[in-house]
């Protein structure tokens, strides 16, 4: 799942690492031969080039006098000539356990890491993650980045790991709905909790109602769900089969008839039989349809529902963004599922769509099992990526 946003942001971790190590590398070796010569010139005792030179005035006088001064003249300058014994450093056993990764301390600038947010740009943009979660994202690694001060070459990896989490989290921190906690709080009142699906055709909404439906069984809830779609004979047909599979009463009319009556005859049922959930299915449409979303607002004004859900299809990437964004304006969407997530390597979509349209991913259908829906964590997410 999302293995190619994975490779991307892995990659890019080992990319600034690379440069970074490898500029310091080569700016540490310009540093030793600038250095070198000049050690050389230093390593030459100054007096002993003046020995080179000759004997010294005093050394010229005759006489005992002048040799005994000339003799003590010597052994003074040879005092003072004596070369200074350099204690070699002995290492500290920090700097010795970091004695290969050790990386002169260097602040990391925007020209380090330019090219290379660049490229993940253009690879994010690839894997269908939307333009501005993908700028979203580059500017927030480059700021966290930009100006950090580095002693290891662990450190690069590390801040930049950081960095992507950081951006990644910012990215899916959506405010969330508990509909489990909505659940629990409209059976308290007596009110059964109205969820609306909602999504474009073949996304796999009438199967993740059955899913949902068999999440609120295993929760001791019992659900009732509405046929709404009743643009299509099959689309009765298929929900049925499902419901029966999954011992889920059925609320249904004939083929033609008025998806708004259906949905509000399955909250009436609800209310009289004690049931705490009513699931309305509703027909699929395209968001580009106008008398199909219309139908869609009627349902919403004759049951109000308490919370509406765009079901789309992980594997269109930003067409399913796209999608929301119609669905949104058109009826206002409270909340997401993502359906096939399993089969996306992408994860464009799961990356882009709770951002776009500022509205949380509750579910990932994640296989073909009426149990196989998990609920969406951002911090899940993020481990997954990073």
């Amino acid at each position: 799942m999302f293995e190619s946003l994975k490779k991307k942001f892995s990659g890019t971790v080992g990319k600034i690492s690379d440069k970074i190590s490898k500029e310091d590398e080569k700016a540490e070796e310009n540093t030793l031969l600038e250095e070198t010569p000049q050690e050389k010139e230093e390593t030459i005792p100054e007096k002993v080039s003046e020995e080179m030179e000759g004997p010294s005035k005093k050394d010229e006088e005759s006489g005992v006098k002048g040799k005994i001064s000339g003799i003590f003249s010597r052994e003074k300058k040879e005092e003072v000539q004596k070369p200074e014994v350099k204690q070699e450093e002995v290492p500290s056993e920090e700097e010795k356990s970091g004695m290969f990764s050790f990386v002169t301390k260097k602040t990391i600038s925007e020209k380090d890491i330019d090219d290379i947010l660049f490229e993940l740009e253009m690879a994010l943009l690839e894997s269908d993650v939307a333009l501005e979660v993908a700028e979203k994202i580059i500017n927030s690694v480059k700021e966290d980045l930009v100006g950090k001060k580095i002693k290891r070459r662990s450190d690069v990896a590390e801040f930049t790991r950081n960095a992507l989490k950081n951006a990644i989290s910012e990215i899916l921190g959506v405010e969330t709905r508990d509909l489990k906690k909505m659940a629990e709080d409209a059976k308290k009142s007596g009110q059964p909790l109205k969820i609306m699906f909602v999504g474009v055709n073949g996304t796999g909404k009438t199967t993740t109602i059955a899913k949902i439906a068999t999440y609120f069984i295993n929760e001791g809830y019992t659900p009732v769900i509405a046929a709404a779609d009743t643009f299509r004979a099959g689309a009765i047909e298929q929900i049925g089969h499902h419901a029966e599979n999954i011992g889920v009463k059925l609320i249904k009319h004939k083929k033609g008839a008025d998806p708004a009556a259906v949905a509000y005859d399955a909250v009436e049922h609800a209310k009289a039989k004690g049931k705490e959930i009513v699931l309305i299915d509703t027909a699929g449409r395209m968001q580009t349809n106008v008398n199909l979303m219309d139908e869609m607002k009627k349902i919403q004004r004759v049951v109000k529902p308490d919370v509406i859900i765009y079901v789309g299809d992980s594997l269109t990437g930003n067409d399913a963004v796209e999608q929301a964004m119609k669905f949104n304006e058109a009826v206002g969407v409270d909340g997401i599922i993502l359906t096939k997530a399993d089969a996306d390597a992408k994860g464009g979509a799961a990356l882009s769509i709770g951002y776009v349209i500022s509205k949380p991913i509750l579910f990932l259908g994640i296989g073909q099992s009426y149990e196989d829906i998990m609920e969406f964590k951002s911090e899940w997410m993020v481990d997954q990526l990073i």
